[in-house]
C-alpha cells in the first residue's frame, strides 16, 4: 500500500514535468514574432537576384537585400541562425505578407502607392532606376526603341507595366516567373531586351558566364525606391525596421555592404535615401 502511494506521486510529478516541457517547447516555435531564445524569424528575399538576393549552390544566400535584412533581424533580437529566409517572387509579395508567410519582405520590393494599400513599408532603404539590358552590339538606346521588339520581364514587376503604360506601348512583352529567364532568353537571342531595376540589372552583367555578353543602356526610366514590407497595420514592426535602418545608414554598415554587393558590377549606385522620403 505505501509503495503504490510513492509510485502515484512520481507519476504525479512526472506528468507536471511534462506538461512544463510542452508549454515551452510551444513557446519556442515562434514565426517571428519576438526576438531571443530559440525562435525564429521568416523573412521574404529573391533567390535568383545576384548581388541582391541569390540563393547560392551550397545552400548559403548572399545579396545586398540579405545583408540588409540580416542587419535589421540583428537589431529585432534575432542571430541570423535564427532566421528562416523563404522565397517571395514579385507576383507573391503582397499575398505572403497577408497570409503571414513572412515577417517581413527585403526583395527589391518598390513602393508604389497601389501596393501601399495591401502592404506598409518601411524605408526607403535604397534607390535604384528602371533601366534596360541588352547585348553588347544592340542597338537600342532609348525607351521607345522598345517598339516593335520583344521585351522581357517577370510577373508583378512595376517595369513591365511601366513599359506598357508609358514608354514603349507597342513593344512585344514577355513575362516570366523570374529574372533568369529572361537573361536566357538575352542571351539566346529570342528577346532583345530585359527591363527591371538597373541594380538587378547589374548583378546579372556582373557573373562570371554572362561577363562581356550585355550591357545596361543607363535610361534611368524611373526611380524604384526599395522597401521591406511589412503586413498592413503592423505599426510595431514598421517602426523598428526604420529605427534599424536609420542605424544601419549612421553606423556605417549601408555603405560598406553596398560596395561589397555592388562593387564586383562597377554599379554607380545613389547615395542612402532618407529613411520615410520617397524620391518621385
Amino acid at each position: 500500500m505505501k509503495l503504490r502511494k510513492v509510485t502515484a506521486a512520481s507519476a504525479a510529478v512526472l506528468a507536471l514535468a511534462v506538461a512544463a516541457t510542452a508549454c515551452g517547447s510551444s513557446d519556442n516555435k515562434d514565426s517571428g514574432s519576438s526576438g531571443g531564445g530559440s525562435s525564429k524569424i521568416k523573412i521574404g528575399i529573391k533567390f535568383d537576384q545576384p548581388g541582391l538576393g541569390l540563393k547560392e549552390p551550397n545552400g548559403t544566400y548572399s545579396g545586398f537585400d540579405v545583408d540588409v535584412a540580416t542587419y535589421v533581424a540583428g537589431k529585432l533580437g534575432y542571430k541570423p541562425s535564427q532566421i528562416e529566409w523563404v522565397e517571395t517572387k514579385s507576383a507573391d509579395r503582397e499575398n505572403a505578407l497577408q497570409r503571414g508567410d513572412v515577417k517581413f519582405i527585403a526583395a527589391t520590393y518598390s513602393i508604389t502607392d497601389e501596393r501601399k494599400q495591401k502592404v506598409d513599408f518601411a524605408g526607403p532603404y535604397f534607390l535604384a532606376h528602371q533601366d534596360l539590358l541588352v547585348k553588347k552590339d544592340s542597338t537600342i538606346t532609348k525607351g521607345t526603341d522598345l517598339n516593335g521588339k520583344k521585351l522581357c520581364s517577370v510577373v508583378g514587376s512595376t517595369s513591365a507595366q511601366n513599359v506598357q503604360k508609358t514608354i514603349a506601348p507597342k513593344a512585344n512583352l514577355k513575362t516570366n516567373s523570374g529574372y533568369s529567364e529572361c537573361v536566357a532568353s538575352l542571351q539566346s537571342g529570342a528577346v532583345d531586351a530585359l527591363t527591371t531595376d538597373d541594380s538587378i540589372l547589374a548583378g546579372y552583367a556582373a557573373q562570371d558566364k554572362y561577363k562581356g555578353q550585355f550591357k545596361l543602356a543607363g535610361l534611368k526610366l524611373s526611380n524604384e525606391n526599395y522597401g521591406i514590407g511589412v503586413k498592413k497595420g503592423d505599426t510595431a514592426t514598421l517602426n523598428k525596421i526604420n529605427d534599424a535602418l536609420k542605424t544601419m545608414v549612421s553606423d556605417g554598415t549601408w555603405e560598406k555592404d553596398v560596395k561589397k554587393n555592388f562593387g564586383p558590377a562597377q554599379y554607380q549606385y545613389e547615395p542612402a535615401p532618407k529613411i520615410g522620403q520617397i524620391v518621385k
